[in-house]
């Protein structure tokens, strides 16, 4: 008997009985799948902290930085996404499509605290979007994600390979041999960073940014990506050559992976289509990348991402720009992603809007990508037209295209928008040097001295290395249009309307800096989508078994291998111009070609004797063909470890003793102060010229300066000789001159008064400051070579 509302103790399980152990293995499992599930992340993410502090990151920057990106990136990105999409699709996909929507975001939060003289409140602004999601009861429900489909752990582990891989690539050719800042006065650095330094130090105080090098000159340029790093900074906390020089390049471009894969599976339909394009993205550099001929047709993916950083800023707003139009021109048939639903045009417009600022080729390849689908569609449905439509069926199907190139037309409309936006308000209608010239590109690589016959070959040749050199990577667009006999679907017409807008833009325009190269890669992220597409759909016909699909990855590495070990043995070393520049590529090209043609009479062989199924050869010749591209990235790197940024651009001097002023005057000047320097000149010509693209001032020190170098001001980029070309106002330089030269009272006060300079800086290797200064002027540091004063 028990007392009343007492329940009768019960004995204690036996923790060897089956059901224990069965409970017990199950909960085992269930651990071990969440740990599995999350590994291929932690895995990503600890390389990539552990490189970045094993290449000078402090800790506690890393810390912040990573705070940062989770809390006012991710979380407010990945809310609204989640509040604008349909249904759930995977918690990778929400997490970087929210980080791309977060970054938009960012845009106008650092506008409006930076325009309004508040930097310091740019920290609070992921409240405005986080609050409402625990305050409004409809939004609640987005914090918990629900998905249905469990992310291939395949996938999961061959995208983090691809990061792990080009993160490599970022700490041998970028992040070991630009010190955070420098360290002996003979470091060496390249010509542009410490100009896009500037351009986020300038982002810091002024909404929209001026030249930071010419003091009140209009910025006319992209510069919505420079506007990210110094919001990176501004709420991190992290110093932002911190910031520049060590996290925002990697984690910018381990998104870019993610999204790729992502944005890949979700327009294609297909996993493994988004692991391959990552891979032609981030892991096959160009075709026939030798160590003595760099850069053969101005461009290159791997320099790009660090060599300019809004490329990569503009790839991550552009790959969700992808995947928001695809579901507006037409979803792949047979695709069971869910869709995006009405949330996908306000996707695109906050897109696009980023985009305007981010790159200047984005949108006009946008652009050109659904002019060539609303065109197809148009044809398309006019031969429709022809025959006299009875069915309703038929009726119906008129409808829905009728309805999709409505939609097409508006999401070109938005497009349009966008671009006259950024021509008229963002570039001024600057042309930036860029000019109508066909085929300038090609041009170096053809003599015109000789017979009409060797003309004609030189320029087949240079067509051939164009395509093999920057192209070869998208031969599985062939496949793909092949397998849909030569129709392809809505949306593989935008893709291979981008693919193929880029190289056109490239070839039609021309710049004297090669900028022209990012209309390619812009077009670049179109291509690599579609060439995934058709790799996977042409070993889906083969029908490899598991084992054959390992024996094929295999195989890829080890060809990836064997032609890197044979350029790393045997260089290609010669000119960089004329037709004999291309010759070590078609060499290569044409012993690769052999070797295909060799295994495809023994592969025939063998299908004849019924020793291996008919099909897989065109998978096996395909994977060959994509990856022949593979040693890019190592040879690369490796050259970064003998001539810094692969001997392709200019380095200039860094001499710490400059940067330790500039760092001064960046911690006792206000972010109004200007500046005023001796130093204009990265080097003087034996004629006297002076190449102005000296920018290490206004890099390191966050402040304008009166006249530092001129060459990039918007008004001299593309003039013939910029950078030589004599300054624009005579009067301002002479004034600024003569303050270091002949100081007078009446003179400083007019630089004061005139211009708001508070500070100069003179480099005494450059030129002495004259004795009457130190009379004029407080002297407030010096470290020998350079001195700072303070105008009274």
């Amino acid at each position: 008997m028990t007392a009343p509302g007492r329940s009768r103790p019960t004995a204690a399980p036996r923790t060897d009985s089956p059901a224990c152990r069965r409970a017990a293995s199950s909960a085992c499992r269930r651990v071990v799948s969440s740990a599995g599930r999350w590994a291929p992340g932690v895995v990503g993410f600890g390389f990539v902290a552990a490189v970045l502090i094993a290449t000078g990151t402090p800790p506690v920057d890393l810390i912040r930085f990573t705070g940062y990106a989770v809390l006012a990136v991710l979380l407010p990105g990945t809310l609204l996404y989640r509040a604008l999409r349909r249904r759930p699709h995977t918690l990778v996909e929400d997490l970087a499509m929210g980080a791309a929507v977060g970054l938009t975001l960012e845009l106008v939060a650092w506008a409006v605290a930076v325009g309004f003289g508040v930097p310091g409140r740019l920290r609070l602004w992921p409240l405005l979007v986080v609050l409402p999601f625990v305050v409004v009861p409809a939004l609640r429900r987005h914090w918990r994600g629900g998905y249905a489909v469990a992310v291939p752990t395949g996938w999961a582990w061959s995208v983090t390979a691809v990061l792990v891989g080009f993160t490599w690539y970022l700490v041998e050719s970028f992040l070991r041999v630009n010190p955070v800042l420098p360290t002996r006065e003979g470091q060496s650095q390249y010509v542009d960073l410490a100009f896009q330094l500037s351009l986020a130090g300038a982002a810091s105080h002024r909404v929209p940014p001026e030249v930071p090098q010419v003091a009140g000159e209009p910025l006319h340029y992209h510069w919505f990506g420079f506007a990210h790093l110094a919001a990176a900074s501004m709420i991190s906390g992290v110093d932002l050559t911190v910031v520049f020089f060590r996290l925002a390049v990697p984690a910018l471009c381990a998104l870019a992976v993610v999204l790729v894969a992502v944005v890949g599976w979700r327009i294609t339909g297909r996993p493994y289509a988004g692991v391959a394009a990552a891979v032609l993205m981030f892991t096959v550099g160009e075709f026939g990348f030798e160590t003595g001929v760099r850069q053969l047709f101005g461009t290159q993916t791997t320099f790009i991402v660090w060599g300019s950083p809004s490329m990569t800023y503009s790839w991550v707003l552009l790959l969700p720009l992808l995947a928001a139009l695809g579901e507006v021109v037409g979803r792949a048939r047979g695709s069971v992603v869910p869709p995006l639903g009405r949330g996908r045009w306000l996707l695109a417009a906050g897109l696009l809007a980023a985009s305007t600022g981010a790159k200047a080729s984005s949108v006009p390849v946008v652009l050109a990508a659904l002019a060539l689908v609303a065109a197809v569609a148009v044809a398309v449905e006019a031969v429709a037209r022809r025959p006299a439509v009875g069915a309703a069926g038929a009726g119906a199907a008129a409808g829905d295209r009728g309805g999709r190139v409505g939609a097409v037309v508006v999401a070109a409309g938005l497009a349009l928008g966008a671009q006259v936006f950024a021509t008229g308000v963002l570039f001024a209608f600057e042309t930036h040097g860029v000019t109508v010239e066909p085929l300038s590109g090609l041009r170096p690589y053809v003599d015109p001295g000789g017979t009409a016959a060797v003309t004609g070959l030189a320029w087949l040749a240079a067509v051939v290395a164009f395509l093999l050199n920057l192209h070869l990577r998208l031969a599985g667009v062939v496949a793909v249009l092949a397998a849909r006999r030569w129709r392809p679907e809505p949306v593989q017409v935008f893709l291979l309307g981008g693919a193929l807008a880029g190289p056109a833009a490239y070839l039609l325009v021309a710049h004297p800096g090669s900028s022209n190269q990012y209309f390619l890669r812009a077009g670049f992220t179109f291509g690599v989508i579609l060439s995934g597409w058709g790799w996977v759909e042409v070993l889906a016909r083969a029908r490899l078994t598991r084992r054959g699909g390992l024996l094929l990855a295999g195989a890829a590495a080890g060809f990836a291998l064997v032609l890197t070990a044979y350029q790393v043995r045997f260089p290609a070393v010669g000119p960089t111009r004329g037709y004999a520049a291309l010759l070590p590529l078609l060499t290569w090209a044409a012993a690769l070609t052999l070797v295909a043609v060799l295994g495809a009479i023994g592969w025939s062989v063998l299908v004849a004797r019924r020793r291996v199924p008919v099909g897989r050869g065109a998978a096996v010749l395909l994977t060959g063909v994509l990856v022949a591209g593979a040693p890019g990235l190592v040879l690369d790197a490796a050259a970064a470890r003998t001539h810094p940024n692969g001997g392709a651009y200019a380095v200039v001097p860094m001499p710490a003793s400059r940067v330790a002023a500039a760092r001064w005057v960046r911690d006792h000047s206000g972010p109004g102060d200007v500046l005023a320097t001796n130093v204009h000149c990265w080097r003087v010509g034996a004629d006297g010229s002076c190449d102005a693209r000296s920018f290490w001032l206004s890099g390191y020190a966050e402040r304008s300066v009166l006249v530092e170098g001129w060459a990039f001001a918007p008004r001299m980029v593309g003039a013939v000789g910029a950078w030589s070309a004599p300054f624009w106002d005579p009067a301002r330089l002479a004034a600024n001159d003569a303050a270091f030269t002949a100081p007078t009272v009446a003179g400083l006060a007019d630089l004061r008064d005139r211009y708001g300079v508070r500070w100069l800086v003179v480099d005494r290797q450059v030129e002495p400051e004259s004795p009457e200064l130190a009379t004029l002027a407080d002297l407030r540091f010096t470290n020998g070579r350079l001195a700072v004063y303070r105008l009274p």
